[in-house]
Formats: structure tokens, sequence, C-alpha cells
């Protein structure tokens, strides 16, 4: 199987991982969150030639989705995706929890959303959406059996988990939707999360102190 190409941009001061990937030799791209400062996507998309197919959001807090303006004046016609639990964070600048960081985000509107259990296709490599809630509620997972990779937003991170004192946050149903979802992953399955760097679901299986 032809390689997926995943480049990874830390973005804003809350240095939010977001991606671009796709299949080398392939033009089309997705384009996983959207930081703040969404340049160095941009550039490097047009450098190489690509052609964005998604933009799809893990969740809607705003240091995910404050780059989304820009992306979509660059590409207009480009759909944007988001669990449907979240498609007013939005726009709403209290629920994306801009307002609190003295922000008032209000991002484009979703063209779409993604379902627990939706596939999606990027040319060949085929990525199962899963429902992966409780640091917000509609957050999900991004997850390719071909290739060993989990877009895990920021429910999973590297020996820690995501934040759960927000409104809209459950402590108990993130561990619980790390155990059925993210756990469940074969142990070399890569971790591709929005803060901090790669891990492995072995590893977080083994070492993390939150599970």
């Amino acid at each position: 199987m032809t390689d997926l190409l995943i480049e990874t941009f830390c973005l804003g001061d809350w240095m939010t991982n977001c991606y671009v990937a796709h299949r080398e030799g392939g033009r089309r791209c997705w384009i996983i969150d959207a930081g703040f400062g969404p340049q160095p996507m941009i550039d490097h998309i047009r450098r190489g030639d690509l052609e964005p197919q998604l933009i799809l959001l893990t969740h809607g807090h705003v240091d995910h989705i404050a780059g989304l303006n820009d992306l979509h004046a660059e590409w207009p016609d480009v759909p944007i995706r988001i669990h449907p639990l979240e498609r007013n964070f939005l726009t709403d600048p209290t629920l994306n929890l801009s307002v609190g960081a003295g922000l008032s985000i209000v991002a484009p509107c979703a063209t779409g959303t993604l379902e627990h259990q939706d596939t999606l296709d990027l040319d060949a490599s085929r990525f199962e959406v899963r429902h992966t809630p409780g640091h917000s509620p509609g957050g999900i997972t991004l997850y390719s059996a071909d290739h060993h990779v989990a877009f895990v937003g920021d429910a999973l991170f590297n020996g820690s988990i995501g934040r759960t004192d927000f409104p809209t946050s459950s402590h108990e149903q993130l561990i619980d939707t790390i155990r059925q979802q993210l756990l469940t992953l074969p142990e070399n399955t890569r971790v591709l999360s929005g803060h901090g760097p790669e891990t492995t679901i072995g590893h977080e299986y083994a070492t993390n102190p939150f599970l």
C-alpha cells in the first residue's frame, strides 16, 4: 500500500497540532483541525501542489477552529465537517471557549457532519470515524486500520488526557470513551493528538497515569 504522508503543524499560542494528510504520489489532501495562524499549512499545501478535499475537525474548541476563516478564504469550496453535537460551536464564541480567552471567534459554518462509524476515503486510504466525547461532547477520532494511525484531537495525549473542566466536558465520559474507543485499538496504532508529541496506544495503555 502507498504510504500515507502526514505533516504536523504546531500552531498558535496553545501549540495546537494540526495536520495535512495525503497519499504518496497523490494530490488530494485532508486538513485536520485549523488552529490560530494556519499560513504554514496553506504554504505547505501550495508548495506541494496539493488539492484540499476536506477540512475535518476533531472538535470545536477555539484553538482547533480559529484558522478556519483563513482556510475558507483560500479554498471556499472545500467542505468543512464536524460532529453534529458541535456544529453550533463554530459560530458560538461561548461554546467554542473563545470568549473565555478574551476573543470572539466565529468560524464558517460546517457543510457536513462526522458521525460515529462513518467511513471516509482519502484516495484508497479508508478512515473510520469514532465518536470520542468527554473533553467536548462532539469530539471525534479519525482511525485508519490500514495505516495504523488515529487522529484523536484532545481526547488522549502522550502521558495525559484532555481537560474536563469546561462546561460541556465530562471526566467520566472521557475515561469511558478512551477505554472503549481508543484503548481497544491495536497497540501499534500511532496516536496523533491535538497537543504534544505523538505516542502509541500500547504506550498509553501501559504508562498513562490517568488510565
